[in-house]
């Protein structure tokens, strides 16, 4: 899938543009949130939480973060991750396939889809756009600038670990 509706043949190969050192996504990327829920459902995976996003959502649901962690959050090693429900693996948030604390669902949530793993390759973001409705020809252009304000490419310091899988 292209940025622009330009063929592929038109284009730099891949290989030549990360050895120019440019981003394949440069040209930026059409996305558009559809609001379906998809993103928060099925399979197995982590939201991780840092203690400012906790601190949020606790207070968003008048709890006290003890209260939170107890009721939302399981403990991977030293991180946490929102539970889910089970069965199929759905967010906790989830209700009517709707996010019930979109306002203040965690930063990972809210830069889907703009994930390491899916801004790797041209291939990964395909592999992305079939499970996303959102990632269409007639989405909106997301500029880089944007792309990279959501996930900021390794160079320049990207501490965020929210690969599929959680790897």
């Amino acid at each position: 899938m292209t940025c622009d509706r330009e063929s592929r043949a038109e284009q730099p190969s891949d290989t030549d543009a990360r050895r120019a050192g440019v981003r394949w996504y440069a040209s930026g990327l059409r996305f558009e949130c559809t609001g379906c829920g998809h993103c928060c459902t099925g399979g197995d995976g982590y939201v991780w939480m840092d203690l400012e996003e906790i601190q949020v959502l606790a207070h968003r649901l008048s709890l006290s973060i003890d209260d939170f962690g107890r009721r939302y959050l399981r403990r991977i090693g030293q991180r946490y991750a929102l539970l889910e429900r089970r069965p199929g693996g759905d967010c906790v948030f989830l209700r009517d396939n709707r996010c019930s604390v979109y306002e203040a669902r965690p930063r990972q949530c809210a830069n889907f889809p703009f994930w390491p793993a899916y801004l790797k390759s041209p291939e990964a973001w395909a592999a992305a756009a079939r499970e996303c409705e959102g990632i269409r020809d007639e989405a909106p252009l997301v500029h880089r600038v944007e792309i990279e304000r959501l996930c900021p490419p390794p160079s320049v310091g990207f501490a965020h670990d929210v690969a599929a899988g959680g790897e």
